[in-house]
């Protein structure tokens, strides 16, 4: 009899503390100094998302991947079905496209293809959520201390939503502007951050 009431009293004891951790606060979100360090120091990441371009009277959607590792970016855009696809890859020598080595004639070729100059190197921090520190910028943050707006390279970014990722909240919806051309990205899916 006095085992059982034992056994009783260690299970509602372990019932109460696995309850208590359950309920237990959440950290609270670092502050937007320490995010900013810590963002840009992110080598190895991947997103999986959408992409919607529109110019003039014109404009595209397609399926967005994009992988970072270290100082190499690497960008997947298809269509429906996987038309039209291309593979945008930035190093240090330059942008590629679709494999070719990098060069000015890739460079003019993909800005063809788009149908505008893509941010490319500014658009691995903005996807982040925070401004390239490369260049000057203007930034307002929204009430969770992220960025809502951000004005850089003659492009803003309004930040529309943030997903929940490892504990952080990380961009989920952000619409780029300049001159006429929008773009809208969806984001889908973040990968670890490292």
């Amino acid at each position: 009899m006095r085992r059982s009431i034992a056994v009783i009293g260690c299970c509602a004891l372990l019932v109460g503390c696995a309850s208590l951790k359950s309920v237990r606060p959440a950290l609270a979100p670092a502050p937007w100094e320490t995010r900013v360090v810590e963002l840009r120091r992110a080598s190895s990441w991947r997103l999986d998302g959408r992409a919607a371009v529109a110019f003039g009277q014109q404009g595209w959607q397609a399926s967005l991947d994009w992988q970072q590792s270290e100082a190499v970016s690497e960008l997947h855009l298809a269509g429906p079905f996987g038309a039209g696809a291309l593979d945008i890859k930035l190093t240090p020598a330059g942008v590629s496209l679709n494999g070719a080595p990098p060069s000015d004639e890739v460079v003019t070729q993909l800005e063809d293809r788009l149908g505008f100059e893509p941010p490319l190197e500014n658009l691995r921090y903005w996807l982040l959520g925070i401004p390239d520190p490369g260049s000057d910028f203007e930034l307002t943050r929204n009430a969770q201390d992220r960025a809502a707006h951000l004005s850089q390279a003659g492009w803003t970014v309004d930040y529309d939503a943030y997903l929940p990722s490892q504990g952080d909240l990380l961009p989920g919806r952000l619409v780029l502007r300049r001159a006429e051309v929008r773009v809208r990205i969806a984001i889908d899916r973040w990968e670890t951050l490292k």
